[in-house]
């Protein structure tokens, strides 16, 4: 990778916005998903900007242009013809876009357990990835955080918040540790960080609420579990897809 540095997961300054310039050279492990959630840029639009059509199938030692745009296709179509080589405009870092509130389609049975509520937005049925004390929240401003930290022992079962496809499993992106990415449809990606052991392998179709790792501490200083939630490449705050507590 030339000219970029990894994102982090908190920073003490605004918010950082997409990047659009460098170039990744890919390395052995790394998949499309986890260099756009890298750099901030949703998967189909930074495949299109290089030509890679779906499935996104890339190999190591391939070079992706950071400092080209393209569409954020449906995963159904094929990319669009091969990227210009013209590079896109210097992107300056904008004002933080609120998200509109999701809408919620169907509420949790409180008579269940919270592990085993769900909560259906934006046509996905959403579950707590784990239930305890929620140790940072999402922030855009000041201590950035992309997503939320929860507290956790050592060898706590992680769940999938929601049924999707393993788009990475691994420790590659700085900051996260032992990371998994789920792809639950054309727009939405949730992240477990932290782990202590991955249970699950790219490619896996997993079930919401099934256990997919072990909390840990990998890539941080204490046991917990951060999650993230991802639309069209972009950061939301997690809390409002979750069941209530």
């Amino acid at each position: 990778m030339a000219g970029c540095n990894t994102p982090a997961i908190y920073q003490d300054d605004a918010y950082n916005p997409p990047v659009y310039w460098g170039r990744h050279v890919v390395k052995p492990g790394e998949t499309l998903y986890s260099i756009a959630w890298r750099y901030g840029r949703d998967y189909r639009e930074l495949g299109n900007a290089n030509g890679i059509a779906p499935p996104y199938h890339i190999k190591a030692g391939q070079v992706l242009r950071l400092d080209l745009r393209g569409t954020a296709t449906s995963s159904r179509q094929t990319a669009s013809k091969p990227a210009t080589t013209r590079p896109a405009p210097t992107v300056s870092a904008p004002t933080p876009r609120s998200e509109p509130a999701p809408r919620v389609q169907k509420a949790p049975d409180r008579k269940t357990a919270l592990p085993n509520q769900s909560q259906t937005v934006a046509s996905i049925s959403w579950r707590w990835p784990h239930v305890g004390t929620v140790l940072a929240g999402f922030s855009t401003s000041g201590k950035v955080n992309k997503g939320i930290d929860i507290a956790g022992n050592a060898g706590d079962p992680v769940r999938a918040s929601a049924a999707g496809n393993v788009v990475y499993a691994g420790n590659g992106l700085l900051g996260y540790g032992n990371l998994i990415i789920v792809n639950h449809n054309e727009h939405y990606l949730s992240a477990y960080a932290h782990n202590r052991k991955i249970l699950v392998k790219e490619g896996e179709e997993v079930q919401a609420g099934q256990t997919i790792a072990e909390l840990g501490s990998s890539g941080a200083d204490r046991n917990k579990l951060h999650f993230e939630i991802r639309k069209n490449g972009n950061p939301v705050d997690p809390i409002p897809y979750l069941p209530p507590r």
